[in-house]
């Protein structure tokens, strides 16, 4: 209103003086008189942001009557302005969160629960689980080669090396022993060896504690030849070993043999298996003949599929006889340019022993053999 009467003033005083002049200046005067009406008439407030204000609806021109809303409006734009600078604060704090979150330890992430903890999961290869199959034994009967043999089924994955979890590395925990298998669909199976398992007395409690379910595999061999195997073996490694006379017997002359010798003491089947069948039914174990698998691998490994549910891939059209290692390997698989033979330990040719000491050993374990054909229900032959 002010503004206004103003305006109104300007023009009373200054037309008695409007016939002095020119047009030119009449109409520079007339818009300059305009301007400085409309600027009283209506003052400007225009709000200025930044680039990329989160808030341009608060921009605007307001006459003079529009003060306390412009008021309430600058307002509200603050208080929706500080809300959106809240939440982009908040979720930089989370992404930071998530970001140290993937640099903890991987213990920390994927903590135990008991005996039965959470599976690690990988989008690109399914998860790491614990495995529901385990060659337990036993030493130099032939596991490795039932793991690499099996291994070539597609439903079949199995870690590497012998992990030693239930008999020297418990302590470590599960997820430490579930990190060393390897990635599985939701259909294959997970397995792992370590033949010393069957001769130790704490690994049947502690494989039932992870899992009543596991199913178990023992390679079994003539007891007699598998310890001259086993002597063979630590021979190589050590030069100086004492004869094997030296450690099977007490007094070979009385025929008396040393059970605290590792390499006899694996060969009682029975006594082993009956710390076993404390924890699990024999239904949960398969034996494979370890004679049977240099004769004829396809039918060995055709009973381990039936055992552990898979459908029969692995057969005959799979192998080939070595006749310079006397042992089944494997056929060249496609885009290989060799065979799929085991190292060069197996197949080893074994150390001469005195026939006498062989006749005294066969004698000792025989009786154990029969126990161990009676537990099983199978006779191996093994004389």
């Amino acid at each position: 209103m002010h503004g206004a009467m103003a305006c109104v003033l300007l023009f009373t005083r200054l037309l008695p003086f409007s016939h002095r002049l020119t047009r030119p200046s009449i109409v520079l005067l007339s818009l300059f008189l305009s301007y400085l009406c409309y600027c009283a008439l209506f003052p400007v407030y225009t709000i200025m942001h930044k680039s990329g204000d989160l808030t341009p609806s608060c921009q605007r021109i307001l006459v003079d009557g529009a003060r306390r809303r412009l008021q309430k409006s600058l307002t509200s734009c603050a208080l929706l302005l500080d809300a959106r600078l809240s939440d982009a604060r908040l979720s930089s704090a989370n992404a930071a969160s998530l970001r140290r979150s993937d640099q903890r330890p991987f213990s920390t992430l994927n903590s135990a629960r008991n005996d039965t903890p959470s599976p690690i999961i990988s989008a690109r290869f399914g998860n790491k689980k614990l495995p529901n199959a385990i060659i337990v034994g036993v030493k130099k009967g032939g596991t490795r080669a039932v793991l690499e043999f099996i291994r070539v089924h597609p439903d079949v994955r199995a870690a590497g090396t012998e992990t030693h979890f239930f008999d020297r590395n418990y302590d470590r925990g599960l997820e430490w022993y579930r990190r060393l298998m390897p990635r599985t669909l939701e259909s294959q199976i997970t397995m792992e060896k370590t033949p010393s398992y069957f001769v130790t007395k704490e690994t049947p409690r502690r494989i039932s504690a992870m899992s009543q379910n596991t199913k178990l595999i023992v390679v079994v061999r003539d007891p007699v030849t598998r310890a001259i195997s086993d002597y063979t073996q630590t021979l190589s490694k050590t030069p100086d070993l004492p004869s094997f006379q030296e450690l099977a017997f007490r007094n070979q002359c009385l025929g008396i043999i040393d059970t605290s010798w590792n390499a006899i003491r694996i060969g009682l089947y029975a006594l082993h298996l009956e710390n076993w069948l404390r924890y699990f039914p024999l239904a949960q174990i398969h034996f494979v003949s370890g004679e049977h698998l240099i004769t004829d691998p396809a039918g060995e490994l055709a009973r381990v599929q039936d055992f552990l549910g898979l459908k029969r891939i692995v057969t005959d059209k799979h192998f080939y006889f070595n006749r310079t290692k006397g042992f089944p390997c494997l056929k060249k698989p496609e885009r290989s340019a060799s065979p799929r033979c085991l190292g060069k330990s197996k197949g080893r040719t074994h150390v001469q022993i005195d026939r006498d000491a062989i006749e005294q050993l066969r004698d000792f374990y025989r009786p154990h053999n029969i126990k161990f054909y009676e537990m099983v229900g199978h006779d191996f032959r093994w004389e």
